[in-house]
């Protein structure tokens, strides 16, 4: 098992790579301060770390846009933008299983049943609102946990677009046969 973690201030990465006799895992726990500035560094080294597990091949734009929304609402909604309150996120990349994502924040939490729609006629102008909509978009599976001070983001493998790459790479030998 090898560690990784890089510091900067209150920030910080900290990664966790093990290997199962029975496949491959990546950890990732990792934490910043609620500080807009501190998104995007923090989801793009996430996003490296996920891609290079290869744990859900073809699906990294969907979760990254995923991630990116869960933490944007922990800092502003969350915490309301209050840098002394931190936001931890908390991955787990299974080989052959999926992605767990969790972000969690220390704020007061909210009702998701609460918020309005965002795809109702009166709110497609609004500029916010459209995160949680977003996140279920793109993944699997989404709840709120701990009074919505909790989201968890579940993405499992794609096996139909992997097929559909292995068959386009190596066709079947019955179709490369002469005739």
């Amino acid at each position: 098992m090898a560690r990784i973690q890089t510091v900067g201030g209150r920030s910080g990465l900290q990664a966790q790579f093990a290997g199962h006799a029975r496949g491959s895992s990546l950890e990732i726990n990792s934490w910043i301060p609620s500080e807009m500035k501190a998104i995007s560094p923090l989801v793009d080294r996430v996003m490296r770390l996920i891609e290079g597990s290869r744990c859900v091949p073809g699906e990294e734009p969907a979760v990254e846009l995923a991630l990116r929304e869960a933490v944007s609402n922990a800092v502003v909604h969350g915490n309301r933008m209050d840098a002394h309150k931190l936001v931890q996120i908390r991955c787990r990349c299974e080989l052959g299983k999926g992605l767990s994502i969790i972000v969690k924040d220390q704020g007061q939490g909210f009702d998701p049943n609460a918020v309005p729609d965002s795809l109702a006629a009166e709110n497609l102008r609004a500029e916010h609102g459209r995160g949680i909509y977003l996140m279920k978009t793109m993944m699997d599976t989404v709840s709120f946990e701990r009074g919505g001070a909790q989201v968890r983001l579940w993405k499992g493998r794609n096996t139909a677009q992997e097929q559909s790459r292995k068959t386009r790479t190596n066709p079947s030998p019955r179709l490369a046969t002469k005739r």
